[in-house]
């Protein structure tokens, strides 16, 4: 009998699991993302664009090794976010002071980083003053550096992929399950936002994500072969208000509970969130409704 159950959203079977455990038992010196590479290219498990799904492999294999069906070799880091942001290369920077008007400073520009250097730069802003840090990406993923019209740094951005589950925001686009998990991808998370300390602008914050807001859907699809169709943030209440969302035309649609996607006894806290979205597509509820 060949038992079938879902798996990281994949209908998986026993002949499955016995193909995972002949792959690591033919290579245990393998690491396990490049176990989660080869079971992408063997199951031709790809997103729409012919990327390989390597981050759902890894979630895919973790979930098979916590049912007790296989065993998974020891990570090659500890994964601890302090010890991957401390080997992000730190590049030195000018932290002179800018306090000025924004006519001063606009044009503002606005530039995706792709290159080692800007990458770099980006990802040291992050490291040394954003409160959360920087780890290294995961998923598809814009990053943006912003500079004044002089070419100093004021700014950096980073969109990633959607929260997979949130009741306010799926409400407001009038989603549900099925139409949920086949759209995910439309929809992209400002996981990062930081104005370097050292800039004193007013209205600096929110005359960049009205800049940003505008272009992203371009640049997605440039990069992905598929736009975004939703944007959206999480905004700690108990840390910032949120104002510079709010001026620029984002929806607050609703706070989570305060638990974590992993606390099944709720019992784990974490810090509530404001919930804010910003349609870049007019007619996005159609388009991410859409199950055709």
């Amino acid at each position: 009998m060949n038992n079938k159950r879902i798996i990281q959203g994949r209908l998986t079977t026993d002949e499955d699991i016995a193909d995972v455990r002949k792959l690591l038992l033919a290579n245990p010196s393998w690491s396990r993302r490049r176990i989660s590479l080869e079971l992408c290219r063997k199951w031709e498990w790809q997103d729409k664009t012919g990327r390989y799904k390597d981050i759902a492999a890894r979630s895919f294999l973790r979930k098979l090794e916590a049912q007790g069906h296989i065993v998974l070799p020891a990570p090659r880091h500890n994964g601890h976010n302090a010890e991957r942001r401390n080997s992000i290369k730190l590049v030195p920077h000018d932290k002179s002071p800018i306090e000025s008007s924004l006519k001063n400073l606009t044009p503002i520009k606005i530039t995706t980083c792709t290159t080692r250097d800007k990458i770099d730069l980006w990802a040291t802003f992050l490291n040394c003053y954003h409160y959360l840090g920087y780890s290294g990406p995961v998923g598809k993923n814009m990053k943006y550096l912003i500079k004044d019209r002089y070419r100093r740094p004021l700014a950096c951005a980073l969109f990633g992929s959607a929260a997979w589950k949130t009741a306010p925001r799926d409400n407001h686009i009038g989603w549900k399950a099925h139409a949920r998990k086949k759209n995910m991808h439309l929809v992209a998370n400002n996981m990062r936002f930081l104005i370097l300390p050292w800039v004193k602008v007013p209205h600096l914050a929110s005359h960049i994500l009205g800049k940003v807001s505008r272009r992203i859907k371009q640049d997605w699809l440039d990069h992905y072969a598929h736009p975004v169709h939703l944007l959206e943030t999480f905004v700690e209440c108990d840390r910032f208000k949120g104002t510079c969302y709010k001026a620029a035309n984002w929806i607050q649609v609703g706070t989570t509970q305060g638990r974590s996607r992993n606390d099944k006894h709720h019992k784990l806290r974490v810090p509530r969130k404001d919930i804010y979205v910003y349609p870049v597509s007019q007619n996005f509820r159609k388009l991410l409704c859409d199950t055709s």
